[in-house]
């Protein structure tokens, strides 16, 4: 993917920091958006929109530190309105709040459609264009190069073409460098979207660039922005995984590979960083606090994930017969799935053990065992270390690190104090009895506590074993009280990610058995070494 100089350039303009930050659940610290600054300056993007400076001391401070940051490539931007109807622009707040910012590039948002103007502003056409163009000239006088924001512009050309150019024409003709028409709503439709920014672009003559920005509500965001950049379009923007208010933005990880695997666009400062989307990705849901959508394309974790036999069967013989692009190209991973769906082959790319499995006898045991447990409501596609030691357990390869003589759960509840949680365990390792007591934050950590305890003199590996995720499914609701409970615990030692599975109708009994895989799956890999 080297960068050639017949590809056409698209500026990636990134709004997380903002329009991202309007997403129902979303709240973003002042340190959390330097942190997310950072990080796409590092990815590549073209510009970072920090936010609107006058809204809050926190957006301010958000700017002061980061006149104090070098970005290597991404030019910092800050968002505001165009100057008030009735007030001069060297008076205005929102226009001092871009100047003091100190950011190199402002956003300037302006009406795009007369009847917003009219209905919401208050203002006459005429005023309205005095409004952004005033406000255009007078930050480009200040020395900062300024994005014109079209604000429900494909609404207002579908009313009034005439007036709608004659907007976006009046911020060019004031210094704005981008023209970046706004599907603010969201509910523009891709042939809209193609035939109405070509009718831009023609118009403007190439004398500024013409960028969009879509929102979701119609499912089309990532669709409509291709169709913008195909019309001519020169800059696009959105946020990283889509976040947004109401439906979202535009969602940059779906919109960049597009352009440059796709359309054979550049897209980002280096080819080569696109390898870090899927990074990128879940760097920000971190961040954010949101949980990862498994089926996002290119950097969900089920985005090349196959689990159909016959597709796994495909695969092995040629990954492009159910891939459109290789995982490793954004940064992902591709995954094999086993359940009741699964075939052979599934099997046999699942397992470690592939030569073994070669026998179709033994192959065709571990697959009649996998449907059986997964009647009984097991599910081994986030638990391949459960379904690494099934394996050798039915290949007579495994053995046991301890024997369980039992368990046992105490948990204390006062009136006026928080629950107090103990376990007790003992167990033969290496003939020798270990009976442990430990406390803990509920009867899961504290099972995981005395388990540790009683086998580290043993076993000194596990020290470096966390428990990174705790999840627990009923399986048959309907049954309530007596309900199976399904139990998935994903682990880490630092090096390797790990998932193990417990299913039964008492959740700690569950819990132990994906504890007991977590540690068993541990032990197994160290001895490989």
């Amino acid at each position: 993917m080297a960068q050639r100089a017949d590809r056409r350039k698209v500026a990636i303009y990134d709004t997380t920091l903002r329009d991202g930050t309007q997403a129902q659940s979303v709240s973003l610290s002042r340190e959390d958006k330097i942190l997310i600054a950072r990080r796409l300056d590092e990815f590549g993007v073209d510009y970072i929109e920090g936010g609107y400076p006058l809204s809050n001391p926190k957006e301010e401070a958000f700017f002061a530190e980061m006149a104090n940051v070098e970005l290597k490539h991404a030019k910092l931007t800050a968002f505001g309105m165009t100057r008030k109807k009735g007030v001069a622009v060297a008076e205005d707040a929102s226009i001092r709040a871009l100047v003091a910012s100190q950011a190199p590039v402002v956003a300037i948002v302006g009406k795009a459609d007369e009847y917003q103007v009219r209905k919401v502003l208050g203002a006459s056409l005429d005023e309205n264009l005095r409004m952004i163009a005033e406000s255009v000239r007078y930050c480009r006088d200040q020395g900062r190069e300024v994005v014109f924001d079209a604000e429900h512009f494909f609404d207002g050309y579908k009313r009034s073409p005439e007036s709608a150019l004659k907007i976006v024409q009046a911020a060019a003709e004031a210094g704005a460098t981008t023209a970046c028409l706004c599907d603010t709503n969201g509910g523009s439709l891709s042939n809209e979207v193609f035939e109405i920014t070509a009718e831009v672009v023609k118009h403007l003559g190439g004398h500024v660039t013409v960028g969009f920005h879509g929102h979701n509500d119609t499912g089309l965001a990532v669709a409509n922005s291709l169709a913008a950049v195909r019309a001519g379009a020169g800059q696009v923007q959105g946020t990283i995984n889509g976040i947004g208010e109401r439906c979202g933005n535009a969602d940059l990880t779906a919109i960049i590979p597009n352009l440059v695997l796709k359309m054979g666009c550049d897209a980002l400062a280096r080819p080569e960083n696109l390898k870090k989307l899927t990074e990128v990705s879940r760097y920000v849901y971190e961040i954010a606090n949101l949980n990862l959508p498994e089926h996002q394309p290119y950097v969900g974790t089920a985005a090349f994930a196959h689990k159909g036999g016959m597709h796994v069967h495909a695969i092995l013989k040629d990954t492009a017969s159910y891939e459109h692009v290789a995982p490793e190209e954004v940064g992902n991973t591709r995954k094999v799935l086993i359940s009741e769906l699964s075939g052979a082959s599934n099997v046999i790319a699942k397992s470690a053990l592939t030569q073994q499995l070669q026998d179709k006898g033994l192959t065709r045991k571990v697959l009649a065992r996998v449907q059986d447990l997964e009647n009984q409501g097991y599910q081994f596609e986030a638990a391949d270390a459960s379904f690494h030691l099934l394996t050798l357990k039915l290949l007579d390869q495994y053995a046991p690190s301890f024997k369980l003589d039992h368990y046992r759960v105490v948990i204390l509840k006062r009136d006026d104090a928080p629950p107090g949680t103990e376990a007790i365990v003992k167990l033969t390792v290496d003939g020798r009895t270990e009976h442990e007591v430990a406390e803990g934050d509920g009867p899961v950590n504290a099972l995981d506590a005395a388990l540790r305890k009683a086998l580290v003199r043993h076993y000194p590996q596990i020290e470096t074993l966390q428990l990174v995720d705790y999840k627990v499914r009923i399986v048959n609701p309907r049954a309530g009280t007596a309900a199976k409970t399904r139990v998935i615990i994903e682990s880490s030692d630092g090096t390797e990610h790990w998932g193990t599975i417990g299913v039964s109708d008492n959740i700690i009994d569950a819990s132990w058995d994906a504890l007991v895989d977590s540690i068993e799956y541990k032990i197994f890999k160290e001895r490989r070494k």
